[in-house]
């Protein structure tokens, strides 16, 4: 098999980055105000967010929350409109050292080698844009 393809769940592509803020930070950020980063404008988790609960950006992108550990992670389908298939995505977080969070955003379920390129990008993309605006706003 390729790099980046798996037997069970097809093509999948992992973006991850230590970030300079306490986890709860962090997750108070992810699923909060940095929601629009990373998923897209018009969603928003609740504190009684929990699985099978559905949602749908402003851009038309559908799922459902599949998993949700409040400070820990968020797993969710993913069908972008227009799109022929829904992947998997989970947002997880771990402290790999006091006042750091590791973040890292995982896709599975992908097609193809090309899919998984373009997806590598994105979250490379809604990475970049989630670090930003933490540095941007003090702990």
């Amino acid at each position: 098999m390729a790099v980046g393809q798996t037997k069970d769940v097809g093509w999948n592509i992992g973006v991850s980055k230590t970030l300079d803020h306490p986890l709860d930070r962090v997750w108070e950020f992810v699923v909060g105000p940095g929601l629009p980063l990373w998923l897209g404008e018009g969603v928003a988790f609740g504190p009684d967010a929990a699985p099978g609960d559905p949602y749908e950006t402003a851009d038309g992108t559908v799922g459902e929350l599949r998993g949700f550990r409040p400070a820990d992670r968020i797993r969710l389908t993913h069908l972008v409109r227009g799109a022929d298939h829904e992947t998997t995505v989970q947002v997880a977080m771990r402290a790999p050292a006091p006042g750091r969070t590791m973040l890292r955003f995982h896709e599975e379920r992908m097609l193809d080698a090309a899919e998984r390129e373009a997806q590598r990008v994105h979250w490379q993309a809604a990475m970049e844009r989630v670090a930003a605006a933490l540095d941007g706003h003090p702990s």
